[in-house]
């Protein structure tokens, strides 16, 4: 397998990409092993786990990434006899990623972890870059911690069981990952979207190679957020108040943000309306969606809540050009009058 690796003061991270679940086995090196998963990855993988080794198995989709749920997940362990030495992998997609890594990073005051990321979303973003959080009261990871798990383990082979669904909200983040610093990964996607049934003109394991490869650069420059890394953030400020508000996937909401930053980028003066059509015809080839019906009122308030707000500025990721972007801070007043043309 390929790998990448990160490192810096949040600890030492390597991704393997192209693996196999049946890799799991070369990390475990005899400590004592717990394995946290979802009902629908056991459901479809569980032979393929490392053998003699406890599971946790949690319900499928956000409601497992919640406090309640890491303070069950703390008293399992327990029971376990998990100690300073143990191993805890999470298997799933982004949930299971970030709650497995919020409860080794909690557990004991730290014990080690990794991943095994079977979902596009865990693969390219989620499992990468030592981000660990929960959600409180709906609001998206408001409570967590940046600590780098030991290994990622990229499972190319559990993308085949995936509904269409999925593959689609997973498109969200690779192709925000070349609008934001790959052009050239961006260009492939471009050209595969024109077709009626894109994934089959699209390979998976290289494209979600590349995106993985964009996120682990930008983790290595700024690991704690404080510059290059907020360019990741594309589309994720309104996105995350989209999915809030209308309980819906991460990469839609996600796909809605995109297209509002590119037409403020459009009224800022960055991009043209060029630019624009390349990423609502690529976004809409995938099958995501564009738009949602909700206020800049509605939008503002989910908005305020968000992790992402520092004093009385929003810090709004816009884009320069197709594989460039760039940050600019919006008071609430301006951000919601962008919003209001964006929103149209």
């Amino acid at each position: 397998m390929n790998s990448l690796n990160i490192s810096g003061e949040a600890g030492s991270s390597e991704i393997f990409l192209n693996g196999k679940l049946d890799d799991l086995n070369r990390f475990i090196k005899n400590r004592k092993t717990c394995i946290i998963t979802d009902e629908n990855v056991h459901h479809f993988y569980k032979d393929q786990f490392p053998s003699d080794i406890p599971i946790i198995v949690v319900p499928a989709g956000e409601n497992s990434k919640t406090i309640e749920s890491a303070g069950s997940i703390h008293r399992k362990l327990v029971e376990l006899e998990m100690d300073r030495g143990s191993l805890l992998i999470g298997i799933g997609g982004g949930v299971i990623t970030d709650l497995t890594g919020f409860v080794a990073s909690t557990f004991l005051r730290g014990i080690a972890f990794g991943f095994a990321a079977t979902t596009i979303l865990a693969q390219v973003d989620a499992a990468i870059g030592g981000k660990n959080g929960v959600n409180l009261d709906g609001y998206k990871n408001l409570v967590g911690i940046i600590r780098q798990p030991e290994f990622v383990l990229i499972a190319a082979d559990t993308l085949s069981t995936l509904p269409r669904e999925e593959l689609v909200n997973g498109m969200a983040e690779v192709i925000k990952c070349g609008l934001i610093a790959d052009i050239e990964l961006f260009n492939i996607l471009a050209d595969a979207a024109k077709n009626e049934n894109p994934f089959k003109h699209t390979d998976l394991a290289l494209v979600c190679g590349m995106a993985a490869k964009v996120k682990v650069d930008v983790v290595n420059i700024d690991v704690f957020e404080k510059g290059v890394r907020r360019h990741l953030n594309l589309g994720h400020t309104l996105g995350h108040a989209i999915e809030k508000l209308k309980k819906i996937p991460h990469g839609f909401g996600v796909s809605a943000g995109i297209i509002a930053a590119a037409k403020i980028s459009i009224k800022e003066g960055l991009i043209s309306k060029d630019v624009l059509k390349v990423i609502t015809e690529t976004l809409g080839g995938y099958g995501l969606p564009l738009s949602y019906n909700i206020t800049a009122a509605d939008a503002m308030d989910a908005i305020l809540k968000d992790k992402k707000r520092k004093a009385d500025k929003i810090n709004l990721v816009l884009l320069e050009n197709i594989g460039k972007a760039t940050v600019k801070p919006f008071g609430f007043t301006e951000l919601e009058n962008a919003l209001v043309e964006a929103l149209k």
